[in-house]
């Protein structure tokens, strides 16, 4: 079971993480996330990084370290990991890894309530949902192809390549789910099934 965190939002992970390389300002981490291509699984904004900062600082996961002036950009506060700091990203990493949580995806939600839509225009929108994975998968396929003639290390492109082992999965389950609905016998065992809950 998942342990009740003092600051629960998956940016404080990011942060804590990418203050493990060295201290920096907020404006400095977003850049990073977004340059790393962690904003594909990490959802945020310029304020809600801040807040997550501050959230951090009060749970004495991160301290100031310095403030930075600079003559052509505001005043800038620099920002350390704590030993708590670290022992919090240690313990919740670990936790993240070892342990599947239970999440609440969007398509999971759709697929529960399907029975809602007739048949015939379930088959038809998941079909259209096939064509969009199709292009999601050629898009990510792409993008670990161009990082393959690189010289980054495939450890960083990891989230790259499970997302691409979820389309897949996904994909496959979509056909499948296509071909049941589009089964007439399907159709009649459904209506049937109706007739009896009624």
């Amino acid at each position: 079971m998942a342990k009740r965190r003092t600051v629960s939002n998956p940016l404080a992970l990011a942060v804590l993480a990418e203050l493990t390389i060295e201290p920096m300002h907020p404006y400095e981490m977003g850049r990073r996330l977004k340059e790393q291509g962690k904003d594909r699984n990490i959802k945020y904004n310029r304020s809600s990084l801040y807040m997550v900062v501050e959230q951090l600082r009060k749970a004495g996961f991160v301290a100031e370290r310095e403030t930075v002036r600079d003559t052509q950009r505001p005043e800038r506060t620099v920002y350390a990991l704590t030993e708590e700091g670290r022992a919090e990203l240690d313990d919740w990493m670990r936790e993240l890894v070892a342990e599947p949580q239970h999440e609440y995806p969007a398509f999971g939600v759709a697929l529960c309530l399907l029975a809602a839509l007739p048949i015939e225009e379930s088959a038809d929108l998941l079909g259209r949902r096939l064509e969009a994975l199709d292009e999601r998968i050629d898009a990510t396929r792409a993008q670990l192809h161009e990082v393959a003639g690189t010289d980054v290390h495939p450890m960083f492109v990891i989230e790259e390549d499970y997302a691409l082992a979820l389309l897949r999965a996904e994909r496959r389950y979509t056909e499948n789910l296509v071909a049941q609905l589009r089964d007439p016998e399907f159709g009649r065992t459904l209506r049937e099934y109706l007739g009896r809950t009624e």
